[in-house]
């Protein structure tokens, strides 16, 4: 089976991806991991993404495409794959269409934006061992500090609130229209990311079968 997981920065897509591969013993494909991934192997596309970020410039929608169409080649995707992370925008999903491959399900993990903001401003990150917490969900023992190094706990500038907003604002307007794209396909699932997490695994596999 051939997924894409889609849902804004926060809503646990990643949590989902891995006990999806888990069940279904299919590869979760990360944009971010496997640009790294051609980088280290020196692949054409990973030196073509290369260049672009030599000089800090954004990886354009065709050399990452061209990346995501190398992996998919692979042995351990041919009984199927999960794509978290792309496509991102309708350029990116008709490309994937024009490329041939067959998407047979999408999942929608919906998440309040406010729900996002208290998820992702409340993280706090070990400068010394890079432990996670969350001022809600994960407490340290001590405030402020790491339980296992007793590093100072810090709040990463990409979970700062003015941030989360703006990463949300971006996926509303780049990402958010695929959820129609692949409606009309008739092949999306739109599952609430919140609450129990054994609950939205009970939603989220029940809708890979529907």
């Amino acid at each position: 089976m051939n997924i894409i997981l889609l849902g804004a920065p926060g809503a646990g897509k990643g949590t989902q991806a891995a006990i999806i591969c888990d069940h279904l013993k299919i590869p979760t494909i990360s944009t971010g991991n496997i640009i790294r991934a051609a980088l280290k192997s020196g692949t054409e596309m990973g030196l073509r993404a290369k260049s672009y970020m030599d000089e800090g410039k954004l990886v354009p929608d065709e050399v990452v495409i061209g990346i995501i169409k190398e992996r998919l080649a692979e042995d351990d995707c041919k009984n199927g794959f999960i794509l978290d992370g792309f496509p991102r925008t309708i350029p990116q999903a008709e490309a994937l269409d024009k490329m041939g491959v067959v998407i047979d399900r999408v999942v929608d993990i919906e998440v309040s934006d406010e729900e996002i903001v208290h998820r992702l401003s409340g993280r706090r990150v070990c400068e010394s061992c890079s432990a996670s917490y969350h001022v809600t969900f994960n407490k340290p023992q001590e405030e402020g500090k790491c339980d296992l190094c007793a590093g100072t706990l810090i709040q990463r500038m990409d979970d700062h609130p003015n941030t989360v907003n703006e990463r949300l604002n971006v996926y509303h307007e780049q990402t958010e229209p695929l959820r129609d794209y692949y409606a009309k396909q008739g092949k999306l699932s739109v599952v609430s990311g919140e609450g129990d997490i054994s609950e939205i695994t009970r939603l989220t596999l029940a809708a890979l079968e529907a």
